[in-house]
C-alpha cells in the first residue's frame, strides 16, 4: 500500500489572510487607536494625529455623537466620498446604510458611545444595475471629547469590489461589539 509523503504536512487555508489584507487599513487604524490608549479607557480626539494612520486615511473619519444613535460625520476620507459619489462631511452615518440596517447601525453607535465599547461591522452594498457585489467592513473606537464625554468615534471603512455607480449603501451583515475595560482617565 503506497504511503503519501506529504501526507503529514498540513494544509493552511490562505482565505483568512486575503481577507485581512483586504481590510489592512482597519487593522492599522485599530493598532493606532489601541497604541493611543496605553491602558486608559478611551484616547481623547486631540491625541489623534493623521500622520499615525497615513496609509490608511482615505479609509478613515471621525464622527460626532449628535443625539443617542445618531453621529454626523466631522471628518471623511476620499473614499466614503467616492462610494457615496458627494461630499460626506456633516451628513449623519446612517446615510452610508440602506434604511433597512439603520436602527442596527443606530444600535451599534449607541453601544460605541455608551459602552464604551469597540465595534466592527460586516457590510454588503446594495446591488443594483451598475452597482456590482461589494463587501466591507467597518469599525468604530470611541474617543474622548474636549470637554471629556464620549461623544467622538474614530472609524475606518474599507470595501473589496468595484465601486460602480454611486451612492454605494450598505446593509448590516453582521456586528462584534467588545465592551472596553481599562481605567478611566
Amino acid at each position: 500500500m503506497p504511503t503519501d509523503p506529504h501526507s503529514d504536512q498540513k494544509v493552511v487555508a490562505m482565505s483568512q489572510f486575503a481577507s485581512a489584507n483586504r481590510f489592512q487599513p482597519l487593522r492599522e487604524v485599530d493598532a493606532y487607536w489601541e497604541a493611543l490608549r496605553a491602558g486608559r479607557l478611551v484616547p481623547r480626539r486631540s491625541d489623534i494625529d493623521p500622520r499615525g494612520i497615513e496609509r490608511a486615511l482615505e479609509y478613515a473619519f471621525i464622527l460626532e455623537r449628535i443625539a443617542p444613535t445618531l453621529a454626523r460625520l466631522r471628518i471623511a476620507g476620499s473614499h466614503l466620498t467616492d462610494l457615496m459619489g458627494m461630499e460626506v462631511r456633516v451628513m449623519p452615518l446612517s446615510a452610508l446604510f440602506a434604511s433597512s440596517s439603520r436602527n442596527a447601525i443606530g444600535d451599534a453607535l449607541e453601544e460605541a458611545f455608551s459602552g464604551p465599547s469597540k465595534v466592527e461591522l460586516v457590510l454588503r452594498a446594495e446591488r443594483s444595475l451598475g452597482k456590482p457585489e461589494m463587501e466591507a467592513r467597518m469599525i468604530l473606537l470611541p474617543l474622548k471629547s474636549d470637554l471629556g464625554d464620549i461623544s467622538r468615534v474614530l472609524g475606518c471603512l474599507c470595501t473589496h469590489g468595484a465601486i460602480g455607480r454611486a451612492p454605494r449603501r450598505f446593509e448590516l451583515l453582521n456586528q462584534e461589539v467588545t465592551p472596553l475595560l481599562g481605567d478611566a482617565r
